[in-house]
């Protein structure tokens, strides 16, 4: 078993910096996350999503709200009822869109999430079964910066085997959900079947590799991309498999997943919607990636576009945020 986790101290010193918001449940990730944080001295408030799926949800938020005000927190609730039929993707986009209402409401500048090393591995296993490249199957970051906020995982280095470890030897209060045990979800077929016997037999060896492939995934991706606001204008490769990994991650930033379909699609046509809210289209100098909006625009400003060279979708959304035209300096590469 690796030592008790440890948060990096280059994330330490960063989320000493921020304004914090740590997404709550009350499970073994984020009560060991919340405790860390406190060992740190690192100021924070919490966040929970209350779905009422199970009994014990309401005892989950009780707990979320107590701790908090034992530690002189702020604690938000969101209470919600979401379909069964594609829960957990319904569940993600409405815990998201909370937490990001509470971001700019309250002016937090960090969300942090309590995502593990099982997580990690998961994602990759289920990436790798699919048919995808490495800079799909490893996913998630430790550090990702959205456009109002940084989004920080500081436990992506730390097995489930370790949190539980803490928690116990602290004699730390959390909640078991049941429902990731449920074998009608796939990720909960990977962590069973696969993910948790490797986890047990190779941890030390899977958490160095996830960070020698990060390190090749820089080299293999790297950043040529600007962004203003939600505008996204990523330099063209000869290479399809560089262009695509660049509009995918621009995609994830605006809050979308796309399918190995998808991302044929957008090759295919160079000149797509994406599930009517994001539009990519390949310029004469550069791949543009915006939200997709239908907006009346004047005649003076349509003539600009045009000289520019922008795209006729991608218009619309640089005429809603009264974006400078000229400003954008599209003779030259992003």
């Amino acid at each position: 078993m690796q030592p008790l986790p440890l948060l990096h101290k280059e994330i330490c010193t960063s989320l000493k910096a921020t304004k914090n918001l740590l997404a709550f449940s009350g499970g073994v990730d984020s009560s060991a996350l919340f405790a860390l944080l406190m060992e740190e001295n690192i100021a924070f408030d919490i966040a929970i999503v209350n779905y009422q799926t199970r009994e014990q949800s309401h005892e989950e938020e009780a707990f979320a709200r107590a701790l908090a005000k034992r530690h002189h927190k702020i604690c938000f609730v969101h209470t919600c009822k979401l379909e069964s039929a594609n829960f957990e993707h319904y569940a993600r986009a409405e815990r998201y869109h909370f937490f990001e209402k509470i971001i700019q409401e309250h002016h937090y500048t960090a969300l942090l999430t309590a995502h593990h090393l099982g997580d990690k591995l998961e994602w990759f296993l289920m990436q790798l079964g699919r048919g995808a490249g490495l800079v799909e199957m490893l996913g998630m970051r430790e550090y990702e910066q959205k456009e109002n906020y940084a989004l920080v995982r500081p436990l992506l280095h730390v097995s489930k085997t370790t949190l539980l470890h803490f928690l116990d030897k602290r004699k730390l209060k959390y909640f078991i959900d049941e429902s990731n045990a449920s074998p009608k979800y796939l990720r909960n077929k990977i962590r069973k079947n696969h993910a948790s016997v490797l986890m047990e037999d190779f941890e030390e060896g899977i958490c160095k590799s996830f960070a020698y492939l990060e390190k090749d995934c820089e080299i293999l991706l790297p950043p040529h991309t600007r962004r203003i606001k939600n505008l996204f204008m990523i330099q063209k490769s000869d290479d399809d498999l560089i262009n695509i990994r660049q509009i995918d991650k621009a995609i994830k930033l605006l809050g979308k997943i796309v399918s190995h379909d998808t991302r044929e699609e957008i090759l295919r046509t160079k000149n797509c919607v994406i599930g009517g809210e994001v539009a990519v289209c390949f310029g004469e100098i550069c791949i543009f990636v915006a939200p997709f909006v239908q907006e009346k625009m004047n005649k003076k400003f349509k003539e600009l576009c045009r000289l520019a060279l922008i795209p006729a979708k991608i218009r619309p959304y640089l005429y809603k945020e009264s974006f400078d035209i000229n400003a954008l300096n599209l003779s030259h590469k992003p």
